[in-house]
């Protein structure tokens, strides 16, 4: 495997294409080129991350068809995850936009939420809420499924109550297709996020943890 040298602006173009064509005779069409434009710099940019990071997965391009409505054979992104479970840890993907990094976790089971809100209810001292809103400020967006109302067992006033509505919680920079994702540097940009999230990673593999 070679060094990480950037993304070609054509791994945008392929799934802004593919989410109009998802079909194997498309994929096929464009296979060879998507392994050399996409996937090998996405393995490269992982091997890069490793040593800092710990073990990465570049995630395989076919869809989990066994439970999905949709019958669309293909991921329109390129995903990158690690962490102690798929769903929790440093995130990153590229996909008609660009590119998107961040992390945190999703919710891959209800005891994992239950320690998750059960760790926010104890949290007195506001460390998850100021993580998350240093990461807001930076720039970075919070998402993930959550209800409208309160979760049985807390009270609506409670001064967390915002948080302990989600179910799972991460943090995404849409980055986009800035000039640097063409360019080795990209490389640097996505450490430096990942830094960013570290705090907000650790938070939630001390206190949710895996099943």
């Amino acid at each position: 495997m070679g060094d990480f040298t950037g993304f070609s602006p054509w791994g945008p173009q392929f799934y802004s294409a593919l989410e109009g064509q998802n079909t194997h005779e498309y994929w096929t069409a464009n296979k060879d080129r998507w392994q050399r434009e996409v996937r090998d710099p996405m393995r490269a940019l992982a091997a890069a991350l490793e040593p800092e990071f710990g073990p990465l997965t570049v995630r395989r391009p076919n869809r989990d068809l066994r439970f999905s409505a949709d019958r669309s054979p293909y991921k329109t992104h390129q995903g990158v995850i690690n962490g102690p479970s798929p769903g929790l840890g440093f995130y990153l993907h590229l996909d008609a936009d660009g590119l998107a990094v961040g992390g945190g976790f999703r919710s891959g089971s209800a005891a994992q939420t239950a320690r998750f809100r059960r760790a926010v209810d104890e949290d007195a001292d506001g460390v998850l809420p100021a993580i998350v809103g240093d990461l807001v400020a930076r720039g970075y967006s919070i998402e993930g499924a959550s209800v409208k109302t309160r979760p049985r067992g807390y009270r609506d006033d409670h001064p967390r109550i915002g948080l302990l509505r989600r179910k799972e919680l991460m943090a995404i920079s849409y980055v986009g297709q800035p000039t640097w994702l063409r360019t080795p540097t990209a490389l640097d940009h996505v450490r430096a996020a990942w830094r960013e999230v570290r705090p907000l990673a650790d938070w939630l593999d001390a206190n949710v943890g895996t099943d």
